[in-house]
């Protein structure tokens, strides 16, 4: 039985990592996908034909979700396309690293606008429908470092920590229209980008987490169909840390 048959959901930044397994996730689930990605177009059209082999309805838009009136647009694609929209992942992230005294006013404003003002943007766009529909499903990407804080990404961390306030407060707002929403805190995740990193260093992480092993984008994926599904009617305004017990 797939889970998630019949609905339709929007991911944004899925091209690669995390973003590009919760489509795949999702799409062996049933689901038809309406993805986004910005820099990465041939990794975007490789991914939609991925997506139409599993026998679902899927389409990549290029859109930048951090730009209000793109965010909007999309959201009208979306539905004008696939008829309705069930979950909405907000998947785009980006990291501009360094300690306070070096990082610039550019490092703190982009990663902030990209990482905290796409969640607003697709969302408030994503709701009048989600209204109409008196149901949706609102699946946020935080990380273990909005929770804890992380030295020398102080611009990555207050972004991670506003999509939390952002989640809770909307969970509030929405929950008497059935429209919930939830976020997913990922601690180490092994990618594309932890394969280019030293070997011992990556071990080191390893070796203090409980489960004793990085995650993998998978290991979310299946935490936002569980999310996405009716599997979580009764969950709203909660952060789901899938960390191996990091945080613990």
């Amino acid at each position: 039985m797939k889970i998630l048959l019949g609905k339709t959901a929007l991911i944004t930044g899925a091209s690669k990592g995390i973003g590009r397994s919760v489509a795949l996730t999702f799409a062996a689930q049933g689901a038809n996908v309406a993805f986004t990605y910005l820099s990465s177009v041939e990794k975007g059209q490789a991914l939609e034909e991925e997506l139409q082999d599993l026998g679902v309805k899927a389409k990549g838009y290029r859109s930048d979700a951090s730009q209000f009136q793109d965010a909007e647009e999309l959201i009208n694609a979306v539905v004008a396309e696939f008829g309705s929209l069930d979950v909405l992942v907000n998947n785009a992230g980006i990291t501009k690293d360094n300690l306070l005294m070096r990082m610039s006013e550019e490092m703190w404003d982009e990663v902030i606008n990209i990482n905290l003002k796409s969640v607003f943007n697709t969302v408030k766009a994503a709701t009048k429908t989600f209204m109409k529909q008196k149901s949706g499903s609102i699946i946020n990407m935080t990380s273990v470092v909005g929770l804890k804080g992380n030295a020398g990404q102080a611009n990555y961390a207050a972004s991670k920590a506003g999509i939390i306030g952002f989640t809770k407060s909307i969970a509030l707002e929405l929950g008497s229209r059935n429209i919930r929403s939830n976020a997913i805190a990922p601690g180490f995740i092994e990618t594309e980008m932890t394969n280019k990193l030293d070997e011992k260093t990556v071990q080191s992480w390893r070796d203090g987490i409980p489960l004793r092993r990085g995650g993998t984008p998978e290991d979310v994926a299946q935490c936002a169909v569980f999310l996405a599904s009716d599997m979580s009617s009764y969950i709203t305004g909660q952060v789901l840390q899938v960390d191996g017990g990091m945080l613990t």
